[in-house]
Formats: C-alpha cells, structure tokens, sequence
C-alpha cells in the first residue's frame, strides 16, 4: 500500500519544537522508524507551512491512503477540509497531542469531519496507530 503522510504547519520542527508538547524526535527519525516497520508498504511523506501547498499535493492524489496531521490549519483551514472531502482513501488524521486538553481553540477541527477516523493524545505513536488502522 502506498501511504502518504502529510504533516501541516510548524510540524518540520518536531524535534526541537516544545518537547514537553511533541516530544524530542524528529519527524524524519520517526519516518525511518516507520519504514522499517512497516517495509510492505511505502511510506511518502510531505510537509509544508503553506495552505495551498498542502491543498496541491493532496489533489496529487498518488497514494492509497493518507495519515494527515494538519496542525494549526486543523481549527481553521475549511480550504483543506473541502479537499480532504473529495479525497476517497481511507484517511486518518492525527494529533501528537492531545488536542482537548490544549487551549479552547484547538478542541476544534474543522477537518475530522472528512477523515475515517482520529487519533489525537498518543505523542509520534498517532503515526503508527495510524498505518496500523488502514491494515
């Protein structure tokens, strides 16, 4: 199965960005992690701060089945919502943490709504739990 994994903004500091929040690895150590879990599948990924880059490489549309943390546009971006909706792969989104614990305006997604289902508290772990789910 060929997956996508699409990180939003800020997500390229995973790492270095609040590690108390998102923990102190990095997105491309956590992706080696994966791939070598997960050898039967390939694993894609793309990460971007910019709105219509995300919308673009999603309407792409090469992959079987996308895992999608779109951080800070999850509360906000009905752009991203409205090209998740027309995207028929299984789709799950994540959240490293727990998004109903933080700050009021990030207990809403205006996203999940077109995703098959969500994760959301389980720290880099959201990614594996993710692929697992679409076995």
């Amino acid at each position: 199965m060929r997956i996508l994994i699409l990180n939003g903004p800020n997500l390229n500091l995973l790492g270095t960005r609040e590690p108390e929040i998102y923990g102190s690895v990095s997105m491309e150590q956590y992706l080696e992690n994966l791939k070598q879990e997960f050898p039967q599948h390939e694993i894609l990924y793309y990460q971007s701060n910019i709105e219509g880059e995300i919308i673009n490489r999603l309407q792409e549309n090469d992959f079987e089945s996308l895992v999608i943390n779109p951080g800070a546009f999850t509360h906000y971006s009905y752009a991203i919502a409205d090209c998740l909706k027309n995207i028929s792969q299984p789709k799950i989104e994540v959240h490293i943490s727990n998004i109903y614990k933080r700050e009021e305006f990030r207990q809403k997604s205006v996203t999940a709504a077109n995703a098959d289902g969500i994760l959301s508290g389980f720290g880099m772990k959201g990614y594996r739990l993710a692929i697992l789910s679409l076995h």
